[in-house]
């Protein structure tokens, strides 16, 4: 039986490229984000206060979900807003009803909003604990729901997609000009904890868990804004090298040593050749 995997964010960007080359790897895959269908309405996805943005992006879960199947693995797309505790429980319980449990749980998705290129003074003080529930909450309660069944089985792995903005606590840029607002700061932050505790907590009883720092990579959205936000786009890292790198920590005995650090997914991507550049 073919293992099973949880991806989140997996419309478009990274997320859609570790479903992809986990389901390249026979994981059968559930996919989970806001936009559902292509027909979906493209959400707000501004990230400062001083430019709105609802400029359609390409991709969906619909169609993560095909190119998965073209591959001969089971896709189960799902719904979900990581801004909304319902919604995570209420998707990630689809998943366990149809599959029983998972194998690996990918944390990739974030809240895109105000914050992420704003100052302090300029983000509306309700986007901080959106950042914080997104990226750190939300992955906490999708553990406790799936590490039941991964405890019973004695075995299970856990990836965050971190960030260098939430390990860097002294940037010197400003936000918009080559550096990161203190909501996306905050929010990887919090969110690169989780790794550190599963394993002290249940390393012993079979379940890894890595942090994966994608550094900059050139996405559906992340594209169109690099220039405008300070950053150089020429020096980013397509997806699929990110990809890739998941898809070895998560199945390969010889990761064992990566799971208490901080992983440059592109210099471990480089270094194991696991991406043709």
């Amino acid at each position: 039986m073919a293992q099973k995997a949880l991806v989140t964010g997996a419309s478009r960007g990274i997320g859609k490229a570790i479903a992809l080359s986990l389901a390249a790897e026979g994981f059968d895959v559930a996919i989970a984000a806001r936009t559902v269908s292509s027909s979906d309405p493209t959400l707000d996805h501004s990230v400062s206060i001083h430019k709105a943005n609802a400029n359609p992006l390409p991709g969906s879960l619909e169609e993560t979900a095909g190119l998965i199947r073209a591959m001969g693995r089971e896709a189960l797309p799902v719904r979900m807003d990581l801004t909304d505790l319902a919604s995570v429980e209420t998707a990630v319980e689809q998943v366990l009803e149809a599959w029983g449990g998972l194998d690996v749980v990918v944390n990739n998705g974030r809240h895109i909003g105000p914050g992420i290129m704003d100052t302090i003074l300029d983000t509306p003080i309700e986007q901080y604990p959106l950042f914080v529930q997104a990226h750190a909450v939300s992955p906490i309660r999708i553990a406790q729901l799936v590490l039941p069944t991964m405890l019973e089985r004695g075995s299970g792995t856990f990836v965050t997609i971190s960030s260098g903005a939430g390990t860097n606590f002294y940037p010197t840029g400003r936000p918009g000009a080559g550096g990161t607002g203190l909501g996306y700061r905050l929010g990887k932050a919090s969110g690169h904890t989780l790794v550190g505790s599963l394993l002290s907590e249940h390393a012993d009883q079979g379940i890894r868990s890595f942090n994966v720092d994608p550094g900059l990579v050139v996405t559906e959205r992340s594209g169109i804004e690099l220039v405008e936000s300070g950053f150089d786009p020429n020096m980013g890292a397509p997806p699929a090298a990110i990809g890739a790198a998941i898809a070895w920590l998560v199945t390969s005995p010889d990761a064992e040593p990566y799971m208490r650090g901080d992983i440059s997914g592109q210099d471990l991507a480089r270094e194991r050749d696991l991406y043709q550049w």
